[in-house]
């Protein structure tokens, strides 16, 4: 057994391997710092804050492979036994530049090498990313801008009497041409995204006719919902996999 981590820029996403098989994934918040301590030093689980929950097994596997984003924490977990902390060098993709960001090479390499390239991911996370590589895994490029929380509470945070409103909330998609502040809101941010979504998909099929998409991230399920309905013909060509991260370190733990 052995586990991946990636570091979010919110939360920790955990991956438990049994050889090349994924066994199971889930979230938990940031661990304070002395909780990593004592992993560290016993791996077992049993004494982690009741708020921190973990599925079986009870301990941790010694191996432990992190591919992180926020710098800060992957300090606190330098102090683990035979931890592998996965630099961008590391990753096969060619092209690539030195600011890429790891989750975004790893969910490309990992998407590819499960499905082919050309291959275009869509990652619908705090922030909106696009990332592609070609045939022969060059990368094509990609696009980063605000995800679709992150354009919410910008709203509700930087005006005055604009409401927050809450991605929990969203369920059907609001009417294009709102009559309260709340529904306006969801409008101008939902369409706007999607449109653009939209725009991006249909530059790469250009670019590539064969080319696959995938879409992971937390907003991805919403997204893809409202993709179905507004641009089927779009929706039925998505993969939509939100462990691609993970694909892409076992992928890279293969190639190696």
């Amino acid at each position: 057994m052995w586990l991946a981590l990636e570091i979010g820029n919110t939360r920790l996403h955990w991956a438990l391997f049994i050889g090349a098989k994924l066994d199971c994934t889930w979230d938990t918040e940031y661990l304070p710092e002395s909780v990593i301590q004592q992993l560290a030093q016993s791996h077992t689980l049993a004494d982690l804050p009741p708020e921190i929950s973990f599925p079986a097994p009870c301990s941790l596997p010694p191996l432990l492979t992190i591919a992180s984003v926020v710098p800060s924490q992957t300090a606190l977990w330098q102090t683990y036994p035979h931890v592998r902390v996965i630099t961008l060098e590391q990753i096969p993709l060619k092209n690539i530049y030195p600011t890429l960001g790891i989750d975004r090479a790893l969910a490309l390499w990992g998407a590819g090498k499960t499905w082919g390239f050309p291959m275009l991911v869509i990652d619908a996370g705090t922030a909106l990313t696009f990332t592609a590589a070609d045939a022969n895994q060059y990368l094509v490029g990609g696009a980063i801008l605000p995800g679709l929380g992150l354009q919410f509470a910008t709203l509700g945070q930087k005006t005055g009497q604009l409401p927050q409103i809450e991605t929990e909330s969203l369920v059907s998609l609001p009417p294009r041409f709102a009559l309260s502040t709340a529904e306006a809101i969801q409008s101008g941010v939902i369409y706007t995204l999607l449109a653009g979504i939209k725009d991006f998909i249909e530059a790469w099929w250009q670019l590539y006719p064969e080319g696959k998409i995938a879409i992971k991230g937390g907003d991805r399920t919403l997204l893809f919902n409202y993709l179905q309905i507004l641009y089927p013909a779009i929706a039925s060509r998505l993969t939509v996999e939100p462990n691609l991260i993970f694909w892409g370190i076992a992928a890279l733990k293969s190639h190696v």
